[in-house]
C-alpha cells in the first residue's frame, strides 16, 4: 500500500515537472536567415509557438530597442495576418547612406485576420531590417502575446549572461562581426585581377597562335613555288632530251 502510495505521488510530482518545465522551451524568439552582421541587413523571423490547449494566439506586438534603433523595416506578407509598423520620430537623428533619418520604427504589429496561431503550431512572421548596429553584440525585442480568450504575455524580460533564463524571456538577436562590403571588396579586386589576367594569357595565346599560322602559310607557300620551279624545270629538260633522241 506504502509503496503504491510512494509511487503515485512520484508520477503527479513528475507530471507536475514536465508541465511547469513546458513554456521554459516555447517562447517567442528570433533568429535570423543566415547571418545578422553589424553594420548591415538582415532577414529576421520572430517564431511565435502556441502555449495554451485551449485558446488561439490572435496578436503579437514586437517592440524595438530604442537605445539602438532601425531606420529600415520592411515585413514580409503572412497570410491571414495584417502588419502594422509603427514610427516614431528620434531624439537624436541617425545617418543612413549620407541622409538624416529623423524617425525610426518602434513597433510591428502583427493582427490575426482569422483563427491565427492555432494551439499544437507555431507561426514566423520575417522582418527584413537594417542597418544593424556596430556598437553592440545583440538586439533585444520585447514582445506581447494575446491570445484569442484575452490572455496577455509579455516576452519582456530580458535574459542575462551566466543567469538562469527569466520566465518570461525577450526574443534576442545576436549579431556577428561586421563584414567588408562585397562591392568593391579586396576578393573582388582579386579576381577581377585574375580574370584579366586570364585575358591576357589568352590574348597572348591567340596572338601566338595567330603567328606561327602565318609562318606555317608563308613556309608552305614557299615551298609550293619550289615545288613548282622544279617541276618546269623538269619538264623543260625532259622536253629537249625527246627532241635530241
Amino acid at each position: 500500500m506504502k509503496a503504491s502510495r510512494i509511487a503515485a505521488t512520484g508520477a503527479v510530482a513528475a507530471s507536475a515537472v514536465l508541465v511547469l518545465s513546458g513554456p521554459a522551451f516555447a517562447h517567442v524568439s528570433v533568429q535570423p536567415e543566415g547571418t545578422a552582421a553589424k553594420g548591415g541587413y538582415a532577414t529576421v523571423n520572430f517564431k511565435v509557438p502556441n502555449e495554451r490547449d485551449k485558446a488561439s494566439t490572435t496578436k503579437l506586438e514586437v517592440n524595438f530597442p530604442a537605445d539602438h534603433p532601425l531606420a529600415s523595416v520592411m515585413p514580409q506578407a503572412v497570410d491571414g495576418w495584417t502588419v502594422k509598423v509603427t514610427k516614431s520620430k528620434l531624439d537624436k537623428p541617425l545617418e543612413l547612406h549620407g541622409e538624416k533619418i529623423n524617425e525610426a520604427v518602434t513597433k510591428v504589429t502583427w493582427t490575426a485576420d482569422g483563427k491565427g496561431i492555432q494551439p499544437g503550431y507555431f507561426q514566423k512572421f520575417p522582418l527584413s531590417i537594417g542597418a544593424l548596429p556596430e556598437d553592440t553584440d545583440e538586439l533585444v525585442f520585447k514582445a506581447i502575446q494575446t491570445y484569442s480568450n484575452k490572455e496577455v504575455v509579455r516576452w519582456i524580460e530580458t535574459p542575462t549572461k551566466g543567469e538562469e533564463e527569466p520566465e518570461t524571456p525577450a526574443p534576442v538577436l545576436a549579431l556577428s562581426a561586421a563584414t567588408d562590403d562585397h562591392h568593391g571588396s579586396a576578393s573582388d579586386d582579386s579576381a577581377e585581377a585574375d580574370d584579366a589576367k586570364a585575358a591576357a594569357n589568352t590574348s597572348t595565346t591567340e596572338a601566338a597562335s595567330s603567328d606561327s599560322s602565318d609562318t606555317t602559310a608563308r613556309v608552305l607557300g614557299v615551298v609550293g613555288i619550289v615545288v613548282g620551279v622544279a617541276g618546269v624545270a623538269f619538264g623543260v629538260l625532259a622536253g629537249r632530251r625527246r627532241t635530241t633522241a
